[in-house]
């Protein structure tokens, strides 16, 4: 019997704002509304309850042209030291928080049913800031590779606030 290789992503960006305005884009529900999701896509739910053991629930809602649906999924906090590092695992759900298959959500094969997430903050100095995301637990690169092109255009979406 095989296991399939357990990879993970891995995204460094550069922002022109302290740690602590980055640090609130993740626990602010307000912030997290702006820029969870891929471009084009909205966050109409942030429910955050950033602490070790908590549990924020967000949902994703696709543009009219991919379906408009809704996608709900957890972070769980495993580890937050504030300013510094973050951790949490990922979960489909429904929008009360039952986690889901992600196969009977649509999403491709190979969708793991949870994602490690690190998220570490870094500072440069001068306003300027180092996040980086790690994702642990993929088997597939097309999945990684999925995953990477939305956490970006999150990114994107965070820089741009």
């Amino acid at each position: 019997m095989t296991t399939a290789q357990k990879k993970d992503l891995v995204v460094s960006r550069v922002f022109d704002a302290p740690v602590g305005q980055l640090w609130q884009a993740w626990i602010d529900p307000e912030l997290v509304m702006q820029w969870w999701g891929p471009t084009g896509f909205t966050c109409p739910v942030a429910k955050m309850d950033v602490r070790e053991g908590g549990q924020s629930l967000l949902c994703m809602r696709a543009p009219k042209e991919f379906g408009g649906q809704d996608m709900y999924n957890t972070w769980t906090y495993t580890k937050i030291s504030p300013h510094q590092r973050m951790e949490f695992v990922f979960h489909f759900c429904d929008e009360n928080g039952q986690r889901m298959d992600p196969a009977a959500l649509g999403l491709p094969p190979g969708m793991p049913r949870e994602v490690r997430h690190v998220v570490t903050f870094e500072d440069l100095s001068n306003g300027r800031s180092r996040l980086t995301v790690t994702e642990q637990g993929y088997e597939s690169d097309q999945i990684i590779e999925l995953s990477k092109a939305g956490l970006e255009q999150c990114l994107d979406k965070m820089a741009a606030i």
